[in-house]
């Protein structure tokens, strides 16, 4: 394996001119910087990234800590994220926490000791310790992006729940339901709790009051959709419509429906929340509320960039906004 020695003694000039023309630290004539680049191609050179890491205090790598990668949310961020990366020449580490505070510190140390010039941190829920945590490596540039309220020690995701909950409801509502179930995530997390808030105010605006023996809560897990469908069937009158807290309880309330024999939107209307990816080739395709994983990803990167230029601590907002996606889950009642 070639060594920048012997680019410099075929090239016929010094090391030191080999890694100014390399790393750009230096001008070096044209003429000089041409035989250079001709020896680097000729000898297939590949100089030590750890070592031009040393000299340019830049690894051109970011650390990703979320919660999980394998839910469809957070992979179309994380999508958007290494894309981006791609773009700026930036290699990507991953690392998957399921909301371990042990294993967002082990994440965190590793990341560390690999010298990554900055740190994405999007996990669904953080305890008191896991922020401390992070707080322990305040000399890495870092985005800590919450969904829940302000927090003085986090960057803020502004995802406007309360309003996509209510762009669900009233949709509901205009097509003709009056007897609707939710199927939420825990009402203790922000964003489930904010969006069945405003699925509310659609029902109180149309005069319409919730049954409470409709609301069954889980998680953003589609076993959790299963069994809360299965529960809601159970019931000896069943609502026309339900909403889903999210696109992945939605499919799997439509499976515990198929199961029973019934089909949406015939039997049953279903509405989700993400309009992730895979939303549109289910059957019936779901019809969902919007939010742009792509945007949210690289919005929260470019401020990440952002803070590893400027060195800036101040703590950020990113806002994104609902949409409702109509497609086939909801059928139109009299």
């Amino acid at each position: 394996m070639a060594t920048i020695k012997d680019v410099a003694k075929l090239a016929g000039v010094s090391t030191t001119t080999v890694s100014h023309v390399i790393n750009k630290t230096r001008h070096v004539a044209e003429d000089t910087k041409n035989i250079v680049l001709s020896a680097i191609e000729e000898l297939n050179y590949s100089p030590s990234a750890v070592a031009r890491s040393l000299k340019v205090n830049t690894t051109k790598s970011i650390g990703m800590i979320v919660t999980t990668s394998e839910a469809p949310y957070f992979a179309e961020i994380i999508h958007a994220v290494e894309e981006q990366c791609y773009r700026q020449g930036y290699s990507l580490f991953l690392c998957n926490t399921q909301n371990n505070p042990e294993k967002i510190k082990n994440h965190v140390e590793m990341l560390a000791k690999k010298r990554v010039d900055g740190i994405l941190v999007m996990c669904s829920e953080y305890k008191d310790d896991s922020l401390d945590l992070l707080k322990n490596y305040s000399n890495i540039p870092m985005v800590v992006m919450d969904w829940g309220p302000l927090n003085p020690n986090t960057d803020r995701i502004l995802d406007n729940s309360f309003q996509g909950g209510y762009l669900a409801g009233k949709y509901l509502v205009e097509n003709g339901h009056k007897e609707i179930g939710y199927l939420s995530a825990e009402l203790t997390k922000t964003t489930a709790r904010k969006r069945y808030e405003g699925f509310l105010k659609a029902l109180h605006e149309a005069d319409l009051e919730m049954n409470p023996d409709w609301l069954y809560e889980g998680s953003f897990e589609p076993e959790d959709g299963y069994e809360c469908m299965n529960r809601l069937l159970a019931q000896p009158v069943r609502p026309t419509a339900v909403f889903c807290c999210n696109d992945i309880m939605a499919f799997g309330a439509i499976s515990a429906i198929t199961e029973k024999g019934l089909r949406v939107p015939d039997d049953i209307s279903i509405i989700g929340y993400d309009n992730v990816h895979i939303s549109r080739f289910c059957a019936p395709p779901l019809t969902t509320i919007h939010q742009s994983k792509a945007r949210l990803g690289e919005r929260a990167l470019n401020l990440l960039f952002e803070r590893i230029t400027n060195k800036s601590d101040e703590r950020k907002t990113i806002e994104i906004y609902p949409e409702l996606v109509i497609r086939k889950s909801v059928k139109k009642i009299n």
